[in-house]
């Protein structure tokens, strides 16, 4: 049985002072966002499937951030740098994921918005660093590869996956 209920927008109610957009309307901006959006945990569980993930993993911050941490198999590639060495280390027939620190910083956005003015595919990956390593996923420093406990705000505690 599919339950129905027609909303309106009310000026009481500050979540539905706007009313919600139609089916359709909601459809094209989620798979739109999804064109644009890779989660930490699908770019973690698909490089560490057997195989070539179909994808490059791009940091785009500077050296010191980088060698503090970074994703297992990135590149590094500092957003400012983009226009003049991505050639040099990207395959445009490759379509790149670019992170940064976290959901507070845009630089991974910057950075996805410089590539796909030279040409190539990019998605940014949601949560950026902070979220792979309170994810619980291991990162390499110039220390070496590190990991830490999964933060049970961010990763199921006993399950493989969030169910998501």
């Amino acid at each position: 049985m599919v339950m129905t209920s027609h909303i309106t927008a009310t000026a009481d109610n500050p979540v539905l002072r706007v009313a919600p957009a139609s089916p359709a309307a909601a459809a094209a901006h989620f798979g739109a966002s999804l064109a644009f959006h890779a989660d930490v945990s699908d770019v973690a569980s698909t490089l560490a499937a057997d195989g070539d993930p179909g994808f490059v993993v791009l940091d785009s911050r500077s050296t010191a951030s980088w060698d503090q941490g970074r994703v297992p198999g990135a590149v590094h590639l500092p957003t400012a740098l983009i226009p003049e060495r991505a050639a040099a280390l990207l395959d445009p027939a490759v379509p790149v994921i670019t992170y940064c620190w976290g959901p507070g910083c845009n630089g991974a956005t910057r950075a996805a918005l410089a590539l796909a003015q030279q040409g190539y595919r990019v998605k940014e990956m949601l949560g950026g660093f902070e979220y792979w390593v309170r994810e619980g996923f291991a990162f390499e420093t110039s220390r070496g590869v590190e990991r830490r406990e999964a933060d049970p705000l961010t990763a199921p505690g006993d399950a493989a996956d969030c169910g998501c």
